[in-house]
């Protein structure tokens, strides 16, 4: 199968969702097609996007990018603001 040429992730929303995550590693959506926003479920299958896996090393609210456009993913840059 070949992979769909997408060159811009699909906008899941224009604010970042802000939540506490304990310790552990995450794999951040890149592409936008995830039901299980902010976090990969797979639905980049068939296109170039790679879930962008990230550490917490302690218990911390974070906000995570919802558009997929932050320059700093997978944390909210304001980037939202300028789509």
């Amino acid at each position: 199968m070949s992979e769909s040429i997408v060159s811009e992730p699909t906008i899941f929303d224009k604010k970042p969702m802000v939540m506490t995550l304990e310790a552990g590693s995450y794999h951040w959506c890149s592409c936008g097609l995830s039901a299980n926003q902010p976090f990969c479920d797979g639905g980049h299958k068939g296109t170039a996007f790679k879930p962008v896996t990230f550490e917490i090393a302690e218990s911390k609210q974070v906000a995570l990018c919802l558009c997929k456009h932050s320059g700093n993913a997978p944390f909210c840059d304001g980037s939202h603001a300028k789509l």
